[in-house]
């Protein structure tokens, strides 16, 4: 009995001094006061794992990310014998010395603590100290949504110290660009991401200098799901607005209808691709440009018939006017006698052809010529001009309107087609 108490008692010494820290922890440790306090700054080294980020708001413009943070540093205070680490019980930090580092342009962030709190401590024969939390934030990110779908996003996460500037911590990344890994095997809906890069950076405030890391990272947006779902239905739209030019002038019902029910569905198409955007309706998108493109051709289809039917009906509302006097004047002259005009005055005769000429002849009149009121030598003038410039408007065959139009909507559709996509895509 005596050997069996003896050798627990022992065992028990022995493990009691091969735990790390307690010594320390038991003899003057002061959590409140950093490493090298006094002295030289402390090097913190951070790494990061990025386990997704499960959304990315246009509205709001913020991301929403899960990531492992994990810090390490040395706290001479903390040094054991041994070339052995020790994972401690996350409880522990509530004992310890740790950065005060936060998320710079948070909105929300919380730590995991399912079924505990997602926290780990380890520490290592020569002071260093490995701490680890698994976090979910919630970030702003600037976005410049002009070129909207075919943009590219640059968003940021930043980790700064709080209260320690940098006379008494120092941030680095622990392997450079290498300290961040499962951001190139995230699966996002929308983006794919581009490129990732680490930056060391300092905050001037007004109570000092803060180190400060970032990691920037590219996001590209997906537009096949836009192209399938907006630029295909508004393309095909402006195709069947083309249709009416194929249907002659005298079908009114048929190119009044397609030119209705195209304009009314591109709005509810436009409409359509707003909502989902509503709080960012200050920007002028780049499928906002394309839509009211769309807009203008189905428009200007349905302005290209109102033109040609208004021509037509002008043009045959002229033709009656010239036959109904003709038939009339020649029965009148039938059974007008001879001898009664030879009778009247011919001065008066010329005065009142003149006259007639004038109100109701769209021909150019000498009137320097007429004996005539200065007054009335203007109102002539100006007839003379308005004549001549509502001629040089009038369609002769308002059947060439849907003619040059069969030709022109198309190609002129294809060409800014042609810039439009060269510009979004390459500048």
């Amino acid at each position: 009995r005596r050997c069996s108490l003896g050798h627990v008692s022992s065992l028990h010494s022995s493990d009691t001094t091969s735990l790390p820290g307690f010594e320390n922890l038991t003899m003057g440790y002061n959590k409140y006061l950093r490493p090298y306090f006094g002295g030289k700054p402390v090097q913190i080294a951070m790494s990061l794992d990025i386990a997704s980020i499960s959304s990315i708001s246009e509205s709001n413009m913020d991301y929403t990310a899960t990531i492992s943070l994990r810090q390490r540093w040395t706290d001479p205070r903390l040094v054991f014998h041994g070339n052995t680490s020790f994972t401690l019980d996350a409880r522990l930090v509530e004992l310890l010395w740790v950065p005060d580092t936060y998320i710079v342009e948070s909105k929300r962030s919380f730590l995991h603590d399912v079924t505990v709190g997602n926290r780990l401590i380890r520490l290592f024969s020569n002071g260093t100290i490995l701490y680890a939390l698994r976090i979910t934030t919630t970030v702003a990110c600037n976005m410049d949504l002009s070129k909207y779908p075919m943009d590219t996003q640059t968003c940021r996460l930043q980790l700064e110290s709080w209260g320690y500037d940098e006379n008494d911590v120092t941030f680095t990344w622990l392997r450079g660009n290498d300290s961040v890994h499962g951001i190139e095997k995230l699966r996002l809906s929308q983006y794919t991401v581009e490129r990732y890069h680490t930056l060391v950076s300092k905050s001037q405030q007004e109570t000092g200098s803060y180190p400060r890391l970032i990691l920037q990272f590219e996001l590209r947006r997906n537009v096949l799901y836009f192209i399938l779902e907006t630029y295909v239905p508004s393309t095909l739209l402006v195709m069947l607005s083309w249709v009416s030019f194929w249907i002659t002038l005298d079908s009114v019902p048929a190119r009044t209808c397609i030119g209705v029910t195209t304009v009314l569905s591109m709005t509810t198409l436009m409409i359509g691709s707003r909502s989902s955007l509503s709080k960012t309706n200050c920007f002028i998108k780049a499928i906002d440009v394309y839509l009211g493109i769309c807009f203008s051709f189905i428009f200007g289809a349905l302005v290209e018939y109102a033109v040609a039917h208004y021509s037509s009906s002008q043009k045959c509302a002229a033709k009656v006017p010239q036959e109904g006097p003709a038939s009339e004047l020649t029965k009148e002259m039938e059974e007008v006698n001879i001898t009664n005009i030879l009778n009247n005055s011919i001065t008066s005769y010329k005065q009142k052809i003149s006259f007639t000429s004038i109100e109701i002849s769209s021909d150019n009149v000498s009137c320097s010529d007429l004996t005539m009121k200065s007054h009335e030598k203007i109102k002539c003038v100006l007839r003379n001009k308005m004549h001549r410039i509502i001629g040089y408007f009038t369609i002769q065959n308002p059947g060439n309107v849907d003619h040059y139009s069969k030709l022109l909507f198309p190609l002129f559709f294809m060409l800014v087609n042609v810039f439009y996509w060269a510009y979004y895509l390459y500048f």
